[in-house]
Order: structure tokens, then C-alpha cells, then sequence
């Protein structure tokens, strides 16, 4: 019980899960065992090693082709007394599974998007949220009914006990209300993503969210008490049985128990995400956090891990690293932190923390009322406290700079201090000294030669000066190899090249998005393509073999379409081009590099993409993005899509066909060739692009779903920028985008390439991204 009035202290740790642990839930069957959920894809069921301390895990399920986010238990009937688990997933699906199978009895389609939250209710019905901004109400295998209202994706369901009632909380910052399916009530309040609910009983209940705070409710609308304690987004509410006690997980990487009221206890955890948490029946508490671990911790005496373990932990936490930029903290100046004498006064309430210099090191401990002593929590990494002599580096308003110059603008007047790092941009920095300061435009380029000029144009990392086209390479010919020719690399736009701005330097602001034009594959060796289309038609089955005039049409039509001919390809033509590319799959490619090169001519594109050939030509190409299929053929195939949107035609048949399009192209992400990472990426850029002006929301929330779901696998910095570029792009001008991308948390998924050196474009659009968010 949490009234106990014990300390919570780590009772067992569990391995098993591979990935973040997302969801946990207090079983049925056996006594006292619970679930558990990782991006691993797999459901796992812990059942207590009875009479000792500590968990089994006793059987393993699968039934997802993506990351699984929410679990629940759907409570026992006639059928299947010892209950059933539901389980949410990234792949849109819910699977139910029996106790003893370790595939799904069922699985229930309908969303759109990320399932991400399940509630379980009376006479087997089921409430689902997601991502697609709906709740949908099931019963059995079958959708009753959808619950449409929110804004933005639905992070948290929960089934009320009285009969029809069921509450949805929202990133709109929203928690509806419903009844029969009908929206009764909408709670406002909260300042950001709503992220879980709790129920406390039949007319009260708690929801935590994103902006750090936990709401106690009455069902009628009022908002009766606002706890604040954590520091960082709040992932997962939990109540302690028959009471108004409960826990909750955050960013924070702490877990805190409240009581009567109160903050009672925090504890820390060496992992940044504590996605999860769930109360046992006696009491204990589950926790999944991002480093794949579940922990127990318990008030019991008995069930206390024991003294080496304990040590192990606090070991594994001390050594934790915390980034001072999470704010998780506080603002850190640790020229003014005391030293390590600071420790030997006594904390006044538990879990406080304080920060103390060690040498050059900042450290962070906690106290514990129950240990009377000060733990350590970790090193702050990332406060500024170097200073020139240890780091080589300038300190100016207490950050580190590479250069602080001192800039007079004219004799009579003040100098202003300019900070400027190797890495940073000088037509930039030189437009936000001059903002800064309210200084005319026009000292803007000499401002800017001035930094080049005293830098000695000293930058980061080596400026590659020889052509390479990035969408496609060079050397000799392989599936989607490229001609080896090129131009100077000089001013070229930053988004296919390298070197420096000669166009007006304010499009420094941000040159990377919302992108207005398709981004194609062009580059080609010709006569390669040829060569091998010819080499592998002596292989060709005889029915499909191409005759010599037959190969002389399909050297004319990449003429035609290579060369920006006012000519078009004749019917004959195109027949011939549709003959070679339903070649068998081994031999195709070379088929697919001209069809390519051709989709961009006007003609092949309307001939291909019209309304009544475009839905054999799509369901063509989807066959050849086969998860299993050859590799060549499926970059060809990405790239010819990417290549479709130059054409009205085109387009108009890639967003008709989007969502089997991209559901297919999503499937790619996992193998390692980074040309298919990139030709994906483009992929869905482009149809950012054709999202952009439409304004349409469900197209938008499937794009920002691939982009997140790819940004965590790829490794190729070129496919993240286009990731980066597709982001802002559908974000641009949608408040609702905005709102969409941020309750999926691309904004912490992106931080890290804000600190990309090289190449310097994906650090700056990733900047002008989160400022939008």
C-alpha cells in the first residue's frame, strides 16, 4: 500500500527487452505478474518468482512489424477466463493475444497512424488512441466506433467505471470527454501535449503531460489541484490501489511518488527516458525506461534487492551522464557552484538535489532521507565550466566561444562585442550581431568579410570543392550509378551542394524550406544503362527478349527525354519501355534506370500516370518495392517515384496512391544501403512538397510518421537532411502540423543534428526546424 510510509528502493532489475521499454500493466494471470512492451516489437509476461523476490519472464509474443508503444489487459470472460493482453503498435495495428500463444488471437485494423494508448472496460470493449487523431471503440474484433474531435494525435484513453463514459487526452493540450460516442465535455488547462490518465474513481481523475505538470479533475470540468514537481515532459500516471496516491515517469529521468498530495519521494534512474509505469497489487512499482530495463521497486523489506545489488545500481547512476541542456537541472554556472565540503551538510527533503565543482567536473547528488546521506547522480556534461586557460576557448556571457571580437561601428559611437565559433555561419552570425544591436543592413557583407578575413575562413571539418551529385554518385554503372561529369561546385544551392551564398545573404534566414519544387534523380551515364540493358536481353526469357529494334526504340526514348527534345516518345515507344520493365526482377534494373530518366518528360509521364494507366503502373512499381525483392530494383523504383512528381499527371497519381505508396516505401528502412535511406527520404519530401499546398492533414500525419520512424534508423547525414528539409516543409505554415510533429516528439528526436558539424546544412535546418517547433 502506498500508505505504508516506507522508502521505495529498487527491488529487482530485468533484462529481456532489447529496446525502450514503452508500456507496462499490472496482468491478471499468473498472481501478481505484469506486461511489458518495447520498441523491440515484442510483448513480454513477467511472472513473480514465488515465494522469492524478483520475475520470470514466462512467455514472449509477436505480432507487430513495428515498434509496440501501449499494452492492456482486457479483463477475463467465459471464454478466456484468465484474460486477454492488447497491445498497440507503430504499425497501426492492436494485437489481441491469449495467455499461451505467442501469436495474436486476432488483430484489429482501422487507424491510420501510431496506436499509442489502450484502456480496457466492461463486457470486453476496448479504447484505442492514436497518432491519426481519433479513438476508436472496439468490441471483439469489430470498430464500433470512432471518436473524432481532437486536433491532434490522441496519447492517452481511459475507459470510465460508469458505464459509456471514456475520457481522451490529446497533444491539442485537450482531455474530451465522451459519451455514446458523442464529445460531452472538453478540460483545458494544461499547456502542452497531454501524455496519460489515471482514474481515481467514478467522478475524479489525473492527467500529467508535456508541460510538467499533473491535473486532478472532476469529471463535471473542474480542475481541483495542480501538482508540480518534475522538470521535463510526464510520460505515464499511475494510482496506488484504493486511494488517491499515485507515480508518475518523465524526461526528468525520474520517477516520483506522491502522496496526500505531495512529492514524497524521487527517484532517479540512469536512463533519460522513464517512458512507463505501472502499481502492482502489493504495492510495488514498474518502471520501463529507454535503456531497455525494467525495474522494481518496492516498500517491502523483504523484497528489497539485495545490499550488492542496491550497490550495483547506485554505481550504474552515479556514472549516468546528465546534459545541462535538458534544463532538468536548472541553469548551471559552474564557475559559482561550491565544492565538495558542500556535501557535508545535510539535505532537507528528499530527493533534493545539488550541484557541486569537482576540479573541473560538475557532479550531481540527491538526498535521501532514509540513507541520510548525499547520492550521486551523475556528471553534468555540457556547463560551462572552462575557461580559456583549460579550454582554448573564449568565455563571453558565459559561454564558449572560438572568437569574441570587438566591432566599433563608427569612432563616435559604442563597440559591441561579436562571439563567433569556427563552425557557425558568417553571413549568419553577422545578420543576428546586427539585429542584435539594431544595426543598419548595410555593414551586413562588411561584417561578414570582416569574420572571414580575422577567422583566416577557418571552419570545421574539410569543404569538399569536387563534384559530387549527391542524389546519385558516380564511377562505373550500377543500379543507379550516375555519369562521372559534373559542374564546379562553387554557388551552388545548398540543398544539392556545397559552397557559399552569392546571392543575397539575408536567404540565410532559412534557404532550406518550405520547398516548393520536387527534388529528382537526373544524373546518368547513358551509354552504361544501355550497355547492360543489352548484356542482360541475352538472358531475357525468349517471349520477352527485346528485338534490335526494340533496343534502338528505348535508345531513342532516353535520347528524347535526356536531351529536352520539344519531340515525344511515340506510342510504339512507350510500348516498349512497359514490355521492359515487367522483365524478371533479377534483370530488370537497367529497364527501371531508363523508365527513371523517361517519367520525367511530360508525355511519359501522362501517358504513365493518367487516370486510366495509373493504377496498373503503381501497382507495378509496389510490387517491385518487395521488402524481400532485389535491392536495386527497389532504389530504382523510389527514385522513379521521387521522379513522378514532376508531372501534374504524376502527382496527381503519387497522392491518390499515398498511402499504399509510402506504407509500402516505409518498409525499406531497416536494411543499410543509404542510397535507399536517401531515394526514401526524397521520397517523402516530395510529397511534403504536394502537402504543403493542400493543407491536408491525415497525407501530412502519415509523412511526419515515416519521417520520424526512418530518423530512427538512418545513418546517412544526406538522407537526414531531406528528412529535415520534408519536416519543416509540412510543418511551415500549419499550426496543426506543428502541433502533430510535436506530440509525436520529433523536436527531441531531431536535437542531436543540431551539433552536426559537417556538412554545416544539417545542423542549420535542423536549427530553423525546431524554431518552428
Amino acid at each position: 500500500m502506498a500508505s505504508g510510509g516506507g522508502r521505495y528502493r529498487l527491488s529487482c532489475s530485468l533484462l529481456g527487452h532489447e529496446l525502450d521499454v514503452r508500456g507496462v500493466v499490472a496482468g491478471l494471470y499468473p498472481p501478481g505478474a505484469f506486461v511489458s512492451v518495447s520498441r523491440d516489437r515484442t510483448t513480454r509476461l513477467w511472472a513473480p518468482n514465488s515465494p522469492n523476490r524478483g520475475f520470470t519472464e514466462m512467455h514472449c509474443m509477436s505480432g507487430h512489424s513495428n515498434f509496440v508503444s501501449c499494452v492492456c489487459i482486457i479483463p477475463s470472460s467465459d471464454i478466456y477466463p484468465r484474460g486477454l493482453i492488447a497491445t498497440g503498435g507503430n504499425d497501426h495495428n492492436i494485437c489481441i493475444f491469449t495467455l499461451d500463444s505467442s501469436s495474436p488471437l486476432y488483430i484489429l485494423k482501422g487507424h491510420k497512424n501510431t496506436v499509442c494508448s489502450l484502456s480496457s472496460g466492461k463486457f470486453g470493449t476496448l479504447l484505442s488512441g492514436s497518432w491519426d487523431t481519433t479513438a476508436k471503440v472496439w468490441l471483439n474484433d469489430k470498430c464500433m466506433m470512432t471518436l473524432q474531435g481532437h486536433t491532434a494525435a490522441v496519447w492517452a484513453v481511459k475507459i470510465l467505471p460508469e458505464q459509456g463514459l471514456m475520457l481522451t487526452g490529446s497533444a491539442d493540450k485537450t482531455i474530451k470527454l465522451w459519451k455514446a460516442g458523442r464529445c460531452e465535455r472538453t478540460f483545458s488547462g494544461h499547456e502542452d501535449c497531454v501524455r496519460g490518465l489515471a482514474i481515481l474513481n467514478e467522478t475524479e481523475f489525473l492527467s500529467c503531460a508535456n508541460d510538467a505538470s499533473i491535473r486532478r479533475w472532476q469529471i463535471t470540468g473542474e480542475c481541483l489541484e495542480v501538482f508540480y514537481g518534475h522538470t521535463n515532459y510526464i510520460y505515464s500516471i499511475s494510482v496506488f490501489p484504493n486511494c488517491k496516491d499515485f507515480v508518475t515517469t518523465a524526461e526528468d529521468r525520474s520517477l516520483r511518488i506522491w502522496k496526500q498530495g505531495e512529492c514524497a519521494q524521487t527517484i532517479r534512474l540512469p536512463a533519460q527516458s522513464i517512458w512507463c509505469c505501472c502499481v502492482l497489487e502489493n504495492g510495488d512499482i514498474v518502471v520501463g525506461a529507454s535503456d531497455g530495463i525494467i525495474r522494481v521497486f518496492t516498500e517491502s523489506v523483504e523484497r528489497i534487492a539485495s545490499p550488492e545489488e542496491l550497490q550495483a545500481f547506485e554505481n550504474e547512476l552515479s556514472r549516468a551522464t546528465i546534459d545541462s541542456k535538458t534544463g532538468d537541472l536548472g541553469d548551471i554556472d559552474a564557475e559559482q557552484l561550491p565544492g565538495r565540503e558542500h556535501l557535508n551538510e545535510p539535505g532537507t527533503r528528499e530527493g533534493q538535489t545539488r550541484l557541486i565543482r569537482d576540479g573541473e567536473k560538475v557532479e550531481a547528488y540527491q538526498w535521501s532521507v532514509s540513507d541520510g546521506r548525499w547520492l550521486k547522480i551523475g556528471d553534468v556534461v555540457g556547463s560551462s565550466g572552462a575557461n580559456q586557460q583549460t579550454s582554448g576557448r573564449v568565455l563571453y556571457e558565459g559561454k564558449e566561444f572560438d572568437y569574441v571580437f570587438t566591432i566599433d561601428v563608427n569612432e563616435s559611437g559604442p563597440s559591441y562585442k561579436l562571439p563567433y565559433n569556427t563552425s557557425d555561419d558568417p553571413w549568419l552570425t553577422a545578420y543576428n550581431f546586427l539585429q542584435k544591436n539594431d544595426l543598419n543592413p548595410m555593414f551586413l557583407d562588411q561584417v561578414a568579410k570582416f569574420i572571414i578575413d580575422n577567422t583566416k575562413g577557418q571552419t570545421l571539418g574539410n569543404v569538399n570543392t569536387d563534384f559530387s551529385d549527391p542524389f546519385t554518385g558516380s564511377g562505373r554503372y550500377l543500379p543507379g550509378s550516375t555519369s562521372s561529369t559534373g559542374v564546379p561546385s562553387a554557388g551552388v544551392d545548398r540543398f544539392i551542394g556545397s559552397g557559399v551564398f552569392q546571392s543575397d545573404p539575408f536567404k540565410t534566414l532559412n534557404i532550406y524550406f518550405p520547398k516548393k519544387e520536387a527534388v529528382t534523380f537526373d544524373q546518368a551515364n547513358l551509354t552504361q544503362i544501355l550497355g547492360k540493358l543489352k548484356e542482360l536481353n541475352g538472358t531475357a526469357p525468349e517471349e520477352q527478349k527485346l528485338t534490335e529494334d526494340d533496343l534502338i526504340l528505348l535508345e531513342k526514348i532516353l535520347s528524347l527525354t535526356c536531351n529536352s527534345s520539344a519531340e515525344g516518345p511515340t506510342a510504339h515507344q512507350l510500348q516498349t519501355l512497359w514490355k521492359a520493365i515487367n522483365w524478371p526482377e533479377d534483370i530488370v534494373f537497367p529497364a527501371l534506370d531508363i523508365l527513371r530518366l523517361s517519367i520525367r518528360h511530360p508525355t511519359v509521364n501522362e501517358n504513365f500516370c493518367n487516370e486510366k494507366e495509373g493504377a496498373q503502373f503503381s501497382s507495378h512499381l509496389l510490387k517491385l518495392l518487395n521488402p524481400k525483392g532485389k535491392p536495386a530494383n527497389q532504389l530504382l523504383t523510389l527514385r522513379t517515384l521521387c521522379n513522378c512528381f514532376i508531372g501534374q499527371a504524376g502527382q496527381r497519381l503519387m497522392l491518390a496512391q499515398r498511402e499504399s505508396l509510402l506504407s509500402q516505401a516505409i518498409e525499406l528502412k531497416s536494411g543499410s544501403n543509404k542510397n535507399i535511406h536517401i531515394a526514401l527520404a526524397t521520397l517523402t519530401l516530395n510529397y511534403s512538397v504536394c502537402l504543403h499546398k493542400n493543407h491536408n492533414i491525415e497525407g501530412k500525419a502519415q509523412c511526419l510518421s515515416v519521417i520520424s520512424t526512418v530518423l530512427e534508423v538512418v545513418q546517412d547525414l544526406e538522407a537526414t537532411f531531406r528528412l529535415l528539409v520534408a519536416l519543416g516543409t509540412l510543418i511551415s505554415d500549419d499550426s496543426n502540423a506543428v502541433q502533430l510533429a510535436k506530440s509525436l516528439g520529433v523536436d527531441s528526436q531531431i536535437k542531436k543534428y543540431g551539433s552536426v558539424s559537417e556538412p554545416a546544412k544539417v545542423s542549420e535546418c535542423c536549427r530553423f526546424v525546431l524554431n518552428l517547433l
